[in-house]
């Protein structure tokens, strides 16, 4: 029997099945029929086994449902499913776009939805891997208001609030926003870290101060303690931080503002995927900081 059989003909479907993906998958299939897609089999025979329909292709999710939501890693993978060469069924669709790309690719994208007699939601979440199987994540949504009166209610078993941004790209250029308070806060917290560690203090002493004070937040302590425990067990992973920073950087420059800060933090996060923690947890961007330490130390040694 097909996965989901007795609960009737799906006619929502989920397309990327990563880390986030697959919890949030997971909480929606647990309200609704669901069609699910990912390139890799055995992150579709998890969500099989939670009750989702599997789809052989993602234009096979596109032809079988009215609703599709996209969480998919970056912009060229969003350009491989939603086509406009005609394999792909886009007409009377509505394309949730909860990937974090950049707003004039996810612009770009909503054009060619809107040309092929589809429509557009942008609904990027905040949250990393615990929210997102909690079902406590925090969408923007931006496009037109009936869509996105249509999309709300979806939302609903993956996230704990939904706040609207307007019109695309509006929702994912928020998103960015939101990502660099979240990137550049954890990386302070690495620094400070390593900097109680270069200076021999109880880091254990140093969560709990950090975690009784009015800067403690749930991302603080819970990147607090894989730092002090050297847990690199995936949440946010260092390569999705780094190609986030970069697109906030990105964004940046096309609009002429001033990222200093993300400026850096896009360089330790690329420095951190290069010294082989590309599957770590963006906590991780602590071994950077230990790195440059190290080569301060050679040069000045080297100076002497």
């Amino acid at each position: 029997m097909t996965a989901g059989a007795g609960r009737g003909e799906p006619d929502v479907g989920f397309i990327g099945l990563g880390v986030m993906g697959s919890a949030m998958a997971a909480n929606l299939v647990a309200t609704r029929p669901l069609l699910v897609w990912n390139r890799t089999a055995a992150a579709s025979d998890r969500l099989a086994r939670a009750g989702a329909d599997v789809a052989g292709s993602a234009a096979e999710v596109f032809e079988r449902c009215e609703v599709v939501f996209l969480m998919l890693s970056d912009e060229h993978a969003t350009d491989d499913v939603v086509r406009s060469d005609g394999t792909v069924e886009l007409a009377g669709r509505l394309v949730v776009q909860m990937s974090t790309v950049a707003p004039e690719h996810s612009r770009a994208v909503a054009a060619r939805v809107r040309d092929g007699g589809g429509h557009y939601v942008e609904a990027p979440v905040s949250g990393s891997r615990q929210p997102a199987a909690d079902g406590e994540l925090v969408a923007m949504v931006a496009g037109d208001d009936a869509d996105v009166d249509r999309v709300a209610p979806l939302l609903d078993p993956m996230c704990s609030a939904v706040f609207r941004c307007g019109q695309v790209p509006g929702a994912l250029t928020m998103k960015l926003a939101v990502n660099t308070v979240l990137i550049t806060l954890v990386t302070g917290l690495a620094e400070s870290f390593h900097f109680a560690e270069e200076h021999g203090l109880d880091a254990r002493l140093l969560e709990q101060i950090l975690g009784a004070g009015p800067m403690a937040s749930a991302v603080s302590r819970a990147k607090a303690a894989k730092l002090v425990h050297e847990d690199w067990t995936v949440h946010a992973a260092v390569p999705d931080v780094l190609k986030n920073s970069r697109l906030v950087v990105q964004e940046a420059r096309r609009s002429g503002s001033a990222s200093p800060l993300m400026d850096v933090c896009a360089q330790l996060f690329a420095e951190t995927e290069a010294l082989g923690h590309d599957r770590a947890d963006m906590a991780a961007v602590v071994a950077a900081l230990r790195s440059r330490t190290g080569r301060l130390r050679t040069s000045s040694r080297d100076g002497d």
